[in-house]
Formats: structure tokens, sequence, C-alpha cells
């Protein structure tokens, strides 16, 4: 007869699907994570109680450990835990019992298990198997008692900063460096918030919506509609992790509306003001002005523009390649007005960047958003304080100024819908409808003037 703890471990390796029957009473109550209130010398186990079929109370069953004790952070070992508890649930839902043979359902996934390894797949990332432990249970201090009782115990909460670094250490697995960085600013600034205004709150449990509408409110109040909203995307995107992995029940901040506000948008350059820029910057910083023309003419973001190394750039194509904010990896060409601008490429090694710092070409080992800074300031202090040019004019405004000028020239020799399709090529929009927003925004379309339609017939 197999034991419990030997299906659990089976089960783990492969989930075997079966519809639950939801109409029936409950032998069971859902597993839960004991972790010691976070003491990593401490054995952290799921645990649930179990309907014994002769007296027909739930009675606590044997904890499971597999091999979560041997990992040395919280956020590691409760991960672990998470996975049991979520595999021990389905198959508690699908007849598993402590008290009762398990072989029939057992040999119904080993069956399974033999029909889908026949079936060629990709390979995929094997999870941690459970390892049954061989020693006998230990008591320890402070651990709920692990012999069956009459009622199911409280699992201990967990603590909230414990939960939104789980949370974290998860994003960042998958998400870019800059991401990850901008998810762990605002969940630090949010926590600290958390413990100066509502030190009630100790565990994940704690936290309600009224508590995050109130630190929403706050930044509101102390900056904007924009920002408030910004913070109220990122974190609900954490607490859905929190979700997702059962350590809440529901992503509250969902329900949370957005509020309307009106960005600050980067104009667009006159033809005067852009050609006194490029006459400026080509006698006093020449990288400054080639950067410039790589979002001027190539339609790059300064964060793209930062990201290109030597190797990117196709000498025989006259192509660069560059990770875009759409997509992983996008191609374009470098038309011959800026190629032309280029030094000679083959001097520099592949893995130098095309913009570093002071120079063209070179190595330039720091965050990337300390390049996009670097390239802002000094935009700021050689142009905008030069040229007296206000907050609504940027780097990014070269963009918008080369969009509209390239749009109103093609649609001169082509309808507006062919000028579009030729201009989402080399924009880079993925989209025709992202594309017409964002000519609305930037007033690139206008239109042919009206005067005739208003005049009065008589004059």
């Amino acid at each position: 007869m197999l034991n419990f703890k030997q299906v659990i471990t089976f089960a783990y390796d492969y989930e075997y699907e079966n519809a639950y029957d939801l109409t029936k009473k409950k032998n069971f109550s859902a597993p839960k994570i004991y972790d010691a209130n976070g003491d990593l010398s401490k054995r952290w186990y799921v645990y649930f109680s179990f309907r014994h079929p002769e007296t027909g109370k739930l009675k606590r069953v044997t904890p499971y450990y597999g091999n979560a004790n041997t990992f040395t952070t919280k956020e590691d070992r409760l991960q672990v835990l998470i996975q049991y508890r979520k595999v021990l649930l389905k198959i508690l839902n699908q007849g598993y019992s402590p008290f009762e043979d398990n072989t029939e359902i057992h040999n119904k996934i080993i069956n399974a298990k033999k029909v889908a390894s026949s079936i060629p797949a990709q390979p995929i990332t094997p999870e941690p198997k459970i390892v049954i432990p061989t020693t006998p249970i230990v008591e320890t201090k402070n651990e709920p008692e692990i012999e069956p009782v009459e009622e199911t115990i409280e699992e201990p909460k967990l603590k909230i900063d414990e939960a939104f670094n789980f949370a974290i250490n998860f994003k960042k697995q998958i998400v870019s460096v800059t991401t990850f960085r901008s998810y762990k600013n605002r969940v630090d600034f949010f926590l600290n918030w958390i413990y100066n205004n509502r030190p009630e709150i100790k565990t994940i449990d704690d936290l309600t919506k009224k508590h995050l509408l109130d630190f929403l409110n706050d930044v509101l109040y102390k900056t904007s509609a924009r920002n408030r909203n910004n913070y109220r995307t990122e974190l609900s995107s954490i607490i859905q992790v929190l979700e997702d992995n059962e350590i809440i029940t529901t992503n509250f901040v969902k329900k949370i509306p957005i509020l309307k506000s009106t960005p600050n948008r980067n104009k667009t350059y006159s033809q005067k003001q852009q050609e006194a820029i490029f006459n400026h910057l080509r006698e006093t910083d020449k990288v400054l002005l080639l950067y410039i023309k790589f979002i001027a003419f190539n339609f790059l973001r300064p964060l793209e523009v930062c990201r290109i190394k030597i190797k990117d750039i196709n000498i025989e194509n006259r192509t660069v390649q560059f990770k875009a904010k759409n997509s992983p990896l996008k191609t374009k060409i470098i038309p011959e007005i800026l190629w032309n601008e280029l030094p000679d490429l083959t001097q520099y090694k592949p893995d130098d960047y095309l913009f570093a710092g002071d120079i063209i070409g070179g190595p330039w080992e720091t965050q990337l958003n300390n390049k996009r800074d670097f390239y802002s300031k000094r935009f700021k202090r050689n142009v905008k304080e030069k040229f007296n040019l206000g907050i609504n004019y940027g780097l990014y405004s070269f963009r918008h100024t080369y969009i509209t000028k390239l749009y109103r020239g093609l649609v001169k020799t082509s309808s507006p819908f062919e000028a579009k399709s030729k201009l989402m090529l080399i924009t880079g929009h993925s989209t025709m409808s992202a594309l017409e927003k964002y000519l609305r925004d930037i007033d690139a379309e206008l239109p042919a003037d009206y005067s005739e339609l208003l005049k009065n017939k008589n004059d």
C-alpha cells in the first residue's frame, strides 16, 4: 500500500488533471504553510487536517516538509512550500486520502504519465523534486503541535515585508533590470509609508484596499495624478504575483480606478529652433549632436540609443539592431543622412558602446538609466539653458519633430492611409492604431485650410 507521502511525491513530478466535484462536503481543510515566524533555524512545512472516516471529525495529518528546509533564504523556502501546497490541494481535490489505499488513483497518474511521455514535447526546466525525509519528526519549541487534533490550527501569517520581498524576487527573474529597479523603488517607498503611517499592519493579511487607497491619495496630494497612477500600476503587478502564488486571495488593487491625468507633452521644434540647435552643437558638442541625430533620423528613443553597441551595427547592410520598448529585438535601416555622420566603425571593439559618455565608441559600465540621464543633463546644460527652452522641450522632442516632418512630406504625394503605412515601417509602431494615436498626440496630422467653408456666399 502506498503511503500518503509517496503519493504527494509522485504527484509533484506529474500533476494528474481531473475535474473537481465541488458539490460534496469537503473532507479536508485547505493546506497551509507554517514558517516559524521567519526563523530559518526551525522547520517550515505544509499542514492540513483531514476528516477521519471513523469519527467524522477533522484531524491534523502529519505535516509535509519535503526538501524545503534545505533552502537558506526565506524567499526560496517559501516558494518551494507554496508549490507543495498547490500540489497537495490539487491531489486532495482529486480524492486522495491519508487514511485509505490510494494505489488505484496513483496508477491512473502512472498511465497518464506514460501516455504523455510518448508525445514529443519541447524540453522544459523541471521543478524541484520532493524528497521524503526518512528521519522521525522531532518536536521544536514554539512549533504548532503535530499530533492529530480535532480541528485545524491557524497558520502564522506572512509578514508584509517578506511577502513583498517574495514578489520582488519573483519579478526579478522575468523583467529587465530597469523594470525591476522601478518595481523595487516603488515597493520600498510603499513599505516605508506603511511603517510610518500604518504601523499596525504587520502581516500581508492585514493589508486592505483602504490602505492602498490612502497611500495612493497621499502620492496624489504630494506629486501628481500621473505619478499616482504609475504607483497603482506597478503595485498591482506586484500584488498580482502574491495572488498567483496563493499568498493572498485577491488583488484588490485592480478595483482601484485610474485617475485622469494630463501628462507634460514634449513639443516639436520649429525649423528655426532645430537648425539653431544643430549649428550650435556642431561647434560645441559633436557627440551630443550625433546622439540627437539617432533620435531624430532613426526615430529611436533615448534609452534605445544608449543600448547600441558597435556589434549591433551591420556595416554591410547599414542596419542597427536594438532592444525596443515594445519588442525584445528590432532592426532598422540607418538612413544615408545618418550613416554619413558615423565614424569608421571598424576601429572599435565589437562590445564597445557606440555612445560612451564623452566619446564615440568605448566601454561604459554603468546602469542604463545613468547613461540616459547623462545625456539628458548634458542637453539641459548645453542646449536648454542656452536657448531658454521650457519644460516641454527635451531630447524626445526631436523624435516628434522629425516624425511630423516625415508624415507631412509623405501625405503630400499619397493618401493618409498610404502615408501611415509607409511611416509604420520607419517609426517601428506595431499597429496602425498606435501610430494614429501617436500622430494625434503630437499634432502631426493637421487638416488643410478650411477658410472657404467658413465664408458666406455673398462675401
